[in-house]
């Protein structure tokens, strides 16, 4: 378990030190105006791959150990491509995204989904070392070619496009080949594939569906109050905020492979519990560290426009130490098939998101924009912690700190590597 524990946060960290580097490299070639619209496609894209994901998601990472791996593919293939087209429809008749961009927000966010299709496979297969390297080489390819294609005397928001496309497809190549090696599973069961992936993704889209639009509705409502280039701003904040993620969303993405072929509710609960409370502390030491540093750092690494990052940094903290126990309840959630919880869960940040959104972003701006996106994530966390409790018979004690949990992933720690 350490092996894959330390290669996934290297990874997380590898990756997001790319997606920072891109973002530098905007703010310095194409200015605010520029990150905010990178934003705006980004989201576009995430949006897309959501309806795509509704069938071939991670939903795949709790069927690929009971059902074999030729059930699973074909369907994800062809129901990506369907919502594709409808997700470019969407895209295109709301507008979402800016003027020309439409139809590259769909084909990118098909050949990210075909790609993810096979990440989630591998997860499911334990292969965690595979997936984190396709990971690492779409983020080292894209902030690579972006960079070079930079260069130009009068780089535009369709750079960044370009380079989008040559990572994603390198990505894809490398994660068809991943997963084409035999994959036998010990005791399949006899289900209705179709049926089971959609009741399974459904829930599971459904809860990350409404979880994107507390990470990123106010995006939109930003760009409309405030104007595309404060929405630069705010995703540099954003983005450097969710870097206290890594470890977090690092241990989740094990522990959601490990409680998925784990069937002792005990062993799945303290497992649960332990890498909550190592999430929590990883989060709170990385966002100390990033309300430490100066905010003239953060306008020499992204630009000159870039200002005001420390108090949007501040306002956001309570929210991401929310959003990073959630990691771990989610995919505990969604490890043992109660995917429903984590819909709930989302839902009531979404009413948080929409209603603190419009009232504090018109009238604060980026500061109503922070303290709305951690109401939403505080509501979110909130909800999962008092299911958790009542599933597992957990007390509030046992979320506490304890010595017993160091013992505990330390032994997971030693047991990890003499299986290695």
């Amino acid at each position: 378990m350490i092996k894959a524990i330390s290669g996934t946060i290297l990874a997380r960290i590898l990756t997001t030190v790319m997606g920072l580097l891109v973002s530098v490299i905007a703010g310095h070639a194409l200015g605010t105006s520029g990150l905010g619209t990178i934003g705006l496609i980004v989201l576009g894209i995430t949006l897309v791959r959501m309806l795509m994901e509704m069938v071939g998601g991670t939903a795949l990472v709790y069927l690929v150990p009971r059902v074999a791996l030729s059930k699973l593919l074909l369907p994800c293939y062809l129901w990506a491509v369907f919502a594709g087209l409808i997700g470019f429809l969407l895209i295109d008749l709301l507008e979402l995204v800016p003027d020309g961009f439409a139809v590259h927000v769909a084909c990118l966010a098909l050949i990210q989904s075909m790609n993810a299709i096979h990440l989630n496979v591998l997860v499911g297969q334990q292969r965690i070392r595979a997936n984190n390297l396709v990971t690492v080489v779409q983020a080292v390819v894209l902030t690579a070619a972006f960079g070079l294609f930079t260069r130009d005397p009068e780089p535009d928001n369709f750079t960044f496009v370009h380079a989008a496309y040559i990572s994603a497809t390198a990505a894809l190549a490398l994660s068809t080949w991943a997963i084409g090696r035999e994959w036998t599973v010990p005791h399949p069961q006899q289900v209705h594939v179709l049926r089971l992936l959609l009741r399974q993704g459904a829930y599971v889209q459904m809860a990350n569906g409404m979880q994107l639009l507390n990470y990123r509705l106010a995006y939109w409502l930003i760009e409309r109050f405030r104007g595309t280039a404060q929405l630069g701003i705010y995703t540099v904040a954003n983005q450097l905020a969710e870097s206290a993620w890594l470890v977090p969303k690092s241990l989740a993405l094990v522990l959601y492979s490990k409680v998925s072929n784990l069937h002792q509710a005990q062993e799945q609960r303290a497992l649960t519990l332990a890498f909550l409370k190592a999430s929590m502390c990883f989060a709170g030491l990385v966002t100390a560290v990033l309300l430490l540093l100066p905010g003239r750092l953060f306008q020499w690494a992204f630009g000159p426009e870039v200002t005001g990052i420390t108090p949007l940094l501040a306002l956001l903290a309570p929210g991401i130490l929310a959003m990073a126990a959630s990691q771990a309840f989610s995919h505990f959630f969604s490890g043992t098939a109660r995917n429903i919880h984590n819909v709930i869960g989302s839902g009531l940040g979404l009413v948080a998101t929409v209603a603190a959104g419009l009232t504090l972003i018109p009238a604060y701006g980026l500061p109503g924009a922070a303290i709305a996106a951690t109401l939403a994530y505080g509501t979110n966390a909130l909800y999962q912690t008092v299911a958790f409790m009542r599933i597992t018979g957990s007390s509030f004690k046992d979320l506490l700190p304890s010595a017993e949990d160091g013992r505990r992933l330390r032994g997971m720690f030693y047991k990890g590597r003499h299986q290695h």
